[in-house]
C-alpha cells in the first residue's frame, strides 16, 4: 500500500533507494514533452551553496509532489485466531485477517481455497461463518473494494502512479544505499511492517531455495571464465556483477543477525567481542584486536581501520586481475556501532590450523615469514600495475625472505587447488606523516595558523596509508620531470660541438658512436636518480609496503623488479 512511498529508500530496506528520474525529466519519459516546457533547472538550491548564510531546516534531496501519502487501508494484519484449527482446515480454512478500513469499520477476513469473505469473529469470539450479506470474492482486493469506497478509490489511483513510473524507479538497485540526511516523517501505523520485522528469516535465502550457496565458489567460478572475446567478457562482469551484489546482501543480512545476536558463536566461551560466526557459508568476525596483533600499531583503533584498508587491498588487486591469483569475497558492514568482517570461506582452511596454511607472509607479524615460488611469480605480476617494489625482509633469524606485496599479505593454498592471499591492509605504502608522535619539536613546526584549528593531531593507529590517487598523481607528475630532464639533457648534447662533430664522423669512428650512446644513457641514469626510478634505465616507479612497519626489518639488497 506504501509503494510510493520513500520510507523504505529512506531506512534502506527491501532493495529501495532514492530517485529522482521523474524529478529532472518532470515526467517526460523521452515522449517529446520536455521540449515544449523548456529546459530543466538542475542548479542546486542556494541554502546547499557555500557562503549561504540562512539555511532552512529543509530535506536536502528534492521534494516530489507524487511522494505524498496514498493510503488505502488503516490497518491490515494476521488476525489472533491463526492459525485455523482441524476443523476448519477441512472445512479449506487457510489463514485469518484483520482489516480495518479508512471508514474505521473493523473487518475479520477468511481466507479459503473457495476464496475470501467476511466472517463474524470479533477480537474475543471466534465465528467463522459468513457475514451477511454474504460475498465470496476471488481475490482480497476486490473484497476490500466492495466494502470500503475510499480503498477502491485510492487502490485505483495508486496503480495508476505506479504504472507510471519509469522501471529504473521501480526496479530493486544491486547494492542497497543508505541516507544519513533522511527528513523526519510521520510514523503510520503498519502491521505489515511489524510482523516483518519480527519474522526470522535465518537460513533463507532468495536466491537458491532449500540450499546455502557456496559464495567462494561462485566468486571464483565467475572470475575464471573466458574473457579472450567481447562477448565473453560481457558475460563474465555481468556474472561478476551479479555474485558480487548477491554476496554483499547476503553479508549484510549475516551482520545483521550476528549483531543483533541471533548466529551463534563458533567460539561461544570467548568475550563477545573475540567471537567468530559462519552463517550462509560466510565468515564473520569483528572490527576489534582479537590477539593483540595489532597492538604496536594502535590496537582496536588499528584493527577497525584494518578492515577498510584489507577491503581496498581486495579492490586492487581484482582490478589488476592476474589470472590464476584469487582474492576472498569481502565486505565491511557498520552497523548499531560495530564494525562487522564477512569473508568467503577458503576451501579447507577450518579444517587445520591457520598458522599451518600459510606458505607465503607472516601470520605473527615478521616473527616467522615464508615465501613460496608460486605465489611470488603471481604477485610478480601485480607490482607494475599497483607500484609495489619486490623487496626483500630478515625473519627471526636474520635470514632474507623474498616478497612482493607486504608482510602482511599471506598466501594460503585452498583445498581446491586455488592460490588465495589475504589480509591485504599492506597494498599502499603508509603514510609517514601518521607514523611520527606528536612531539614539542613537531608542534614548533607547524604554523600557527595550523595550530589554532587543533593541528597536529595526534593519530590514534598507525595504519594510514596513502591513497592510491594520490599515488596515481605523484608517479604522473614524476613523469613528467622525467621527461623534461630527459629532452632537456638530449637537447645540450645536440648543441654541444663535439656532440656534432662525433655526429658528423660516426660513420668513420665506431667509438664516437659508443660515446655518444653513452652519453644518452648517462641522461637517462641521471634522471632516472633524480626522480626515483629502481631502475637506472627506465622510468620505473615504486614503492615498499613494509617501509616504516614496527619490528619488520628490511634487507639491504632489495630485489628490484625489472
Amino acid at each position: 500500500m506504501q509503494s510510493l512511498d520513500p520510507t523504505d529508500a529512506y531506512n534502506g530496506l527491501n532493495g529501495s533507494s532514492l530517485s529522482y528520474f521523474n524529478f529532472f525529466t518532470q515526467g517526460d519519459k523521452g515522449n517529446g514533452r520536455a521540449s515544449e516546457r523548456g529546459c530543466t533547472d538542475c542548479s542546486p538550491p542556494e541554502y546547499v551553496l557555500p557562503g549561504c548564510k540562512d539555511r532552512p531546516l529543509t530535506p536536502l534531496q528534492p521534494i516530489r509532489d507524487d511522494w505524498k501519502p496514498l493510503q488505502c487501508l488503516r490497518v491490515l494484519t494476521m488476525s489472533s485466531w491463526n492459525p485455523p484449527p482441524g476443523n476448519r482446515k477441512m472445512h479449506g480454512d487457510l489463514m485469518y485477517l484483520n482489516v480495518l478500513t479508512m471508514e474505521d469499520k473493523e473487518l475479520n477476513i477468511t481466507s479459503s481455497t473457495r476464496g475470501f469473505y467476511i466472517n463474524q469473529s470479533t477480537a474475543f469470539n471466534f465465528n467463522p461463518k459468513p457475514a451477511v450479506p454474504r460475498s465470496l470474492c476471488h481475490s482480497l482486493v476486490e473484497l476490500l473494494s466492495q466494502v470500503s469506497p475510499a480503498f477502491r478509490k485510492n487502490y485505483s489511483m495508486l496503480q495508476k502512479k505506479r504504472v507510471q513510473q519509469h522501471p529504473y524507479e521501480r526496479i530493486a538497485t544491486s547494492f542497497q544505499l543508505f541516507t544519513w540526511t533522511a527528513p523526519q516523517g510521520d510514523h503510520i501505523l503498519d502491521g505489515v511492517r511489524a510482523e516483518e520485522t519480527h519474522t526470522s528469516r535465518m537460513g533463507q535465502d532468495e536466491h537458491t531455495a532449500g540450499q546455502s550457496r557456496d559464495w567462494n565458489e561462485e566468486l571464483q567460478g565467475s572470475r575464471e571464465l573466458p574473457k579472450d572475446s567481447l562477448q565473453e567478457r560481457l558475460h563474465r562482469d555481468r556474472s561478476i556483477f551479479k555474485t558480487n551484489s548477491d554476496f554483499a546482501c547476503a553479508a549484510t543480512r549475516g551482520a545483521v543477525a550476528v549483531v543483533d545476536g541471533n548466529v551463534v558463536p563458533l567460539n561461544p566461551g570467548e568475550a563477545p567481542h573475540l567471537q567468530m560466526f559462519i552463517w550462509n557459508n560466510i565468515f564473520f568476525s569483528l572490527g576489534f584486536d582479537v590477539s593483540e596483533h595489532y597492538s604496536p600499531l594502535g590496537g582496536n583503533a588499528a584493527a577497525h581501520s584494518a578492515a577498510i584498508c584489507d577491503l581496498r587491498g581486495v579492490q586492487a588487486y581484482a582490478s589488476v586481475d592476474i589470472k590464476g591469483l584469487h582474492t576472498l569475497g569481502t565486505a565491511v558492514i557498520d552497523y548499531r556501532g560495530i564494525r562487522v568482517i564477512a569473508q568467503t570461506i577458503v576451501p579447507g582452511l577450518l579444517e587445520k590450523n591457520q598458522e599451518q596454511s600459510v606458505v607465503y607472509g607472516s601470520n605473527d607479524y615478521g616473527e616467522t615469514v615464508y615465501t613460496h615460488p608460486r605465489f611470488l611469480e603471481l604477485l610478480n605480476k601485480t607490482c607494475q600495475p599497483l607500484k609495489i617494489q619486490r623487496h626483500q625482509v630478515l625473519d627471526h633469524n636474520n635470514s632474507p625472505v623474498d616478497l612482493c606485496s607486504g608482510i602482511e599479505t599471506k598466501g594460503i593454498l585452498g583445498n581446491d587447488g586455488r592460490p588465495y592471499i589475504l589480509d591485504l591492509l599492506r597494498t599502499t605504502p603508509p603514510d609517514l606523516n601518521m607514523q611520527i608522535s606528536v612531539t614539542k619539536e613537531v608542534e614548533e613546526e607547524v604554523p600557527k595558523v595550523c595550530q589554532q584549528f587543533g593541528y597536529p593531531r595526534r593519530s590514534g593507529h598507525r595504519l594510514a596509508s596513502l591513497r592510491p590517487e594520490l599515488i596515481d598523481a605523484f608517479i604522473q607528475h614524476r613523469y613528467e620531470l622525467y621527461v623534461s630532464m630527459v629532452s632537456k639533457g638530449l637537447r645540450e648534447l645536440e648543441r654541444c660541438p663535439d656532440g656534432q662533430q662525433m655526429a658528423a664522423d660516426s660513420a668513420e669512428k665506431s667509438e664516437d658512436e659508443n660515446t655518444g650512446l653513452r652519453e644518452k644513457k648517462s641522461v637517462i641514469m641521471e634522471a632516472c636518480k633524480a626522480v626515483g626510478s629502481v631502475t637506472d634505465s627506465c622510468f620505473d616507479i615504486r614503492f615498499n609496503p613494509d617501509v616504516c612497519s614496527p619490528g619488520i626489518s628490511c634487507s639491504h639488497t632489495n630485489t628490484q623488479s625489472q
